[in-house]
């Protein structure tokens, strides 16, 4: 055996060389392909838009603002008020004669937003933002600042208009209140809390036809609120609600201080209805039926005997006014209007208040299971004619089912309440379903399921029957402090 060492041919190495070359080349062209090699820092970093350029990820609600902007305005009040003094020589009624000073009048600071709706001047606000002003100062976007004076106000919806003069005003459009959707955008501008001006936020109308609120400053009979989750603060008062388009649809009105993303503006259908009026006049006329109406709840319907049906309650009916010349009766549901269903108490009031006095109008009620047409000629609504709607407030206690005991009525409290008969409720136990149901004493019973009541223990009796019967609740018609109601009595 050669003891050589043994040697490889030249070749074996070049074989080798290249095969590895190759790999490699075939590696990083898979690599290549396959997006496998990262990326710098530098390329990972988000590239500038060019200058001047419009974004593809720019907000959508940027246009709205500088569209609606400049027409928002902020208004400054000075109000007068009753306040304590702090008047030295008032201190003598606290020593002297051991009371409180009387209350004297002073000015006090105010603020809250509006919006301008024309080139002549005019802005739409919150009458409970300038109520009582002695002074109002209005600011625009744009720093200039103007005096203003109120062409009218409207208690009953809080809607105001106040105007100022100028040149070059700009205005925001208004939007139609009526083609809102749930789930559409809003935008509130305004000035919150009075300092921070020009805010803007941004949600959705999250509700409609909200009503039954009780509002600072003033709590409006006429009540078809939007419900949105923009946020809306002391000072975003008479503010505008804008769409997606820019437009106006709602002032701001509204907040609810124990929520969140609860807020409450007029649809501005309605403020354009009673800004033209106000402008216009100076006042808003509607028209009236002349009757007290209540909603027709399951346990007013149940006790009724009133099964699928949907409407309002005339709960009285007031002499010389036009539902009492046109027959409509106490108890009486009303469930069509000019051929529309009614289903909404606020909603058929404010139908009836906006349309022109002196018009006529289809009804349908149901009367004793009958569908009954009636046509009524509308009257203006008037101070004088309100007032005269509303009722002016010993026999041994007897005790009735649910919970309560009452009275015959003496002869001076019909008179007083101006009524044939009836009973008084004298207790209500704790717990009970007659307390569950807001029943208070003092309260005063005038019928049960549509019957008058003759006497306190033709009272007992009916609720007996009627428990005995197997029904679940009785309808009696309530007078308190001058206000007549329907409560619905659980006999369970």
């Amino acid at each position: 055996m050669s003891s050589e060492p043994f040697t490889r041919p030249r070749s074996h190495y070049l074989t080798a060389a290249a095969l590895v070359l190759a790999g490699l080349v075939i590696g990083l062209g898979l690599s290549a392909g396959l997006s496998l090699q990262r990326d710098s820092v530098a390329q990972r970093r988000p590239r500038p838009a060019a200058p001047g350029a419009v974004g593809a990820y720019e907000s959508p609600f940027v246009g709205v603002v500088e569209r609606a902007l400049p027409a928002v305005v902020f208004i400054d009040v000075k109000k007068k008020v009753a306040g304590v003094s702090t008047f030295p020589q008032d201190e003598m009624f606290r020593r002297f004669f051991g009371q409180e000073p009387p209350l004297r009048p002073r000015v006090e600071p105010s603020s809250g937003s509006g919006f301008l709706i024309d080139a002549d001047g005019h802005i739409l606000t919150n009458n409970h933002v300038v109520a009582n002003a002695e002074a109002i100062t209005v600011t625009l976007n744009d720093k200039r600042i103007f005096k203003a004076t109120v062409v009218g106000t409207d208690q009953e919806t809080d809607v105001a208009v106040i105007k100022i003069g100028g040149n070059d005003l700009p205005s925001l459009p208004l939007g139609d209140s009526d083609e809102l959707r749930i789930g559409d955008w809003a935008i509130a501008i305004g000035n919150p809390l009075g300092e921070l001006r020009g805010s803007v936020t941004v949600g959705i109308i999250s509700a409609q036809g909200r009503s039954n609120l009780n509002i600072f400053g003033g709590t409006p009979q006429y009540q078809d609120f939007i419900q949105t989750d923009a946020s809306i603060n002391y000072g975003n008062s008479g503010g505008p609600l804008c769409n997606i388009q820019g437009e106006a649809i709602g002032i701001n009105t509204a907040i609810n201080p124990s929520g969140q993303g609860i807020s409450f503006a007029i649809p501005i259908n309605l403020a354009k209805h009673v800004a033209g009026q106000l402008i216009a006049s100076g006042k808003v006329k509607r028209a009236w039926m002349g009757v007290m109406l209540a909603e027709l709840t399951p346990e007013l319907a149940e006790g009724f005997g009133i099964k699928g049906s949907r409407g309002v309650v005339v709960q009285s009916v007031l002499d010389g006014q036009p539902a009492a010349r046109a027959g409509l009766k106490r108890n009486d549901v009303i469930v069509e209007l000019n051929g529309s269903p009614v289903t909404d108490m606020q909603k058929f009031r404010l139908r009836v208040a906006d349309m022109p006095v002196g018009s006529r109008i289809q009804l349908v009620v149901l009367r004793d299971g009958r569908r009954l047409p009636i046509t009524l000629t509308l009257a203006e609504r008037t101070d004088a004619a309100v007032a005269r709607s509303q009722p002016s407030g010993e026999e041994e206690a007897v005790p009735a089912p649910g919970g309560l005991r009452v009275r015959e009525l003496t002869p001076q409290e019909k008179s007083d309440a101006s009524v044939q008969s009836g009973v008084v409720v004298t207790e209500v136990e704790d717990g009970s379903t007659a307390q569950e149901a807001g029943l208070q004493p003092g309260d005063l019973i005038e019928e049960v399921g549509g019957k008058p009541v003759a006497s306190a223990a033709a009272f007992a009796k009916t609720l007996r029957d009627a428990k005995t019967s197997g029904k679940a609740n009785a309808v009696l018609l309530v007078t308190r402090d001058g206000n007549t109601r329907y409560i619905a009595l659980r006999l369970e």
